[in-house]
């Protein structure tokens, strides 16, 4: 499993940094091709520091890289890690789906769930008692 093979810390940073708007916006527009910072920076309504967290962040999970060109540092998106979040979600969401198949299957195989119910639900609405006996 991805999950276990990236290890818990890994996928944390991962969907941490995945989890913002602005960091997966910056992603988005580092899809299409390098960016500097400052060029980043320009478009959102925040300091250009702030930017430069948001940067940081999507950094130390390994969804971009940056590379100094002159003054400049130019971000550039690594499609690989975008690759394994999604690998990430793909086996989460198939060993849940497995859970619950499971699941399913048992109270398909367990004959008294249905029957405990309905019996449940006829001895309530047969009941007269109204409020708390005094």
């Amino acid at each position: 499993m991805v999950v276990d093979e990236l290890g818990d810390e890994t996928v944390d940073r991962l969907f941490h940094a995945l989890a913002d708007t602005t960091r997966r916006d910056i992603l988005r527009r580092c899809v299409r091709g390098e960016l500097s910072v400052s060029r980043l920076a320009e478009t959102y309504p925040m300091s250009f520091a702030a930017v430069q967290k948001h940067v940081a962040v999507l950094e130390r999970a390994g969804l971009i890289t940056k590379q100094r060109s002159g003054r400049e540092q130019l971000v550039c998106t690594d499609p690989e890690a975008v690759g394994r979040a999604r690998q990430a979600l793909d086996e989460l969401e198939s060993a849940w789906r497995g859970r619950v198949d499971r699941m399913a299957r048992l109270l398909a195989e367990d004959p008294g769930t249905e029957e405990n119910d309905t019996e449940e639900n006829d001895t309530e609405e047969n009941d007269t008692t109204e409020g708390p006996e005094r």
